[in-house]
């Protein structure tokens, strides 16, 4: 076991020879100093573990060494005793206020000295012993912090894929509805990110633009439960027909209903609502102005435009022109002022989504698939 160190700083060589033969006397080991720039050197060097601090030194006093020692964060937790003949109350006030952690008067009695010695060392123990249970646990804080971190970006990356392959899974589903009707699977990815393009711009915070990316592809999903003579009629539908295509709304609310999914409840309210229209002549409840939830307001105008601007069996698309005239017509009438305002606004942006995900082959798998429904089976 390391035996304890004290600094003994005195200008007087007798003293100092004094002080040091006794503390070796007890059991401790010492180093000299003999003026107070030495003493704060061998301080910063050593780390004592006791500093007995004569006051009355040529260049710095003891009090201006304690003070240094006590702003030093390596040498601020080391007990000074101030050694001095002073008597006056100002100068231990003085040895107080510098930082001195207690104070002998010349001639040094040396019982008393012992008792000083042997207390301070126990405080110095005990603050050792705090400091390095501190430190211990700081270090402990930051191995679990890193740890935690490492296991947060862990849980990110995985939410993060999650996420992306729940994107992905609506995103094919929402096809399988698309293939009954003459869409393209790009025809969701495009309005998908129309829709939130528009929901960034209204000032939506993100976690509502991501849920209306996820929830705007499942808008038509419930053209599923449409009969293939009215959904694939190549021609105009008559009133009865119509009146069967306009249930794909409420089929689709059906569809996505009772569930505790965020994005899927914004679903079943974008498949209900978005063919409402700002003016109240929309269906199928007839909705007006605000009435409409505005995520089926984003909808609407998003998919119009994809509509309008995709090749069809029975029509060629329009220019991208005359699909932005199309959405400017329809402000306060078919589409809510504001919406329609923004994604005029953020054309740059709807063009290069557009850019992004042309058509691809689908229309050949759907005419494949139309061609097997309309071919007899042999018997």
């Amino acid at each position: 076991m390391r035996k304890p160190l004290i600094l003994c700083v005195d200008d007087d060589a007798t003293i100092l020879e004094l002080l040091c033969d006794f503390i070796k006397a007890l059991g401790y080991n010492t180093i000299e100093a003999r003026d107070g720039l030495e003493g704060l050197k061998l301080a910063r060097q050593y780390l004592p573990d006791v500093i007995l601090l004569d006051v009355m030194m040529p260049g710095l006093s003891g009090f201006e060494v304690c003070e240094k020692l006590k702003k030093d964060p390596n040498t601020e937790d080391i007990p000074v005793v101030m050694v001095t003949a002073l008597g006056e109350i100002e100068d231990r006030v003085k040895a107080l206020e510098v930082g001195a952690d207690d104070f002998l008067t010349k001639p040094v009695a040396l019982p008393e000295l012992k008792a000083r010695l042997k207390s301070l060392l126990e405080v110095k123990a005990h603050r050792d012993h705090l400091k390095r249970h501190k430190e211990a646990l700081e270090r402990e804080v930051q191995k679990k912090t890193k740890e935690l971190q490492k296991a947060l970006e862990a849980l990110k990356e995985a939410h993060r894929k999650i996420k992306e392959l729940s994107l992905e899974v609506i995103f094919r589903l929402s096809r399988a509805a698309e293939y009954r009707d003459e869409h393209t699977g790009e025809h969701i990815q495009r309005m998908a990110h129309y829709s939130a393009i528009v929901a960034r711009r209204l000032g939506l915070n993100e976690e509502v633009v991501e849920s209306i990316l996820y929830a705007a592809p499942l808008h038509d999903i419930g053209k599923i439960g449409i009969p293939d003579e009215v959904l694939l009629k190549p021609g105009p539908l008559d009133e009865r027909e119509w009146e069967i295509m306009k249930k794909h709304t409420e089929i689709g609310a059906e569809i996505l209903k009772g569930t505790n999914s965020g994005f899927v409840r914004l679903g079943e309210i974008v498949a209900l609502y978005h063919h409402e229209r700002w003016d109240g002549t929309g269906y199928p409840r007839g909705l007006k102005g605000s009435e409409i939830p505005l995520a089926a307001r984003i909808v609407a105008v998003a998919d119009v435009f994809d509509a309008v601007t995709s090749d069809r069996p029975y029509r060629k698309a329009l220019s991208t022109e005359e699909a932005f005239k199309i959405i400017e017509e329809g402000i306060g009438s078919h589409f809510d002022p504001k919406v329609a305002e923004v994604f005029l606004e953020a054309r740059e942006e709807i063009l290069k989504i557009k850019e992004t995900f042309k058509d691809s082959e689908t229309p050949k798998l759907y005419q494949l698939i139309k061609s097997l429904r309309e071919k007899p089976l042999k018997k």
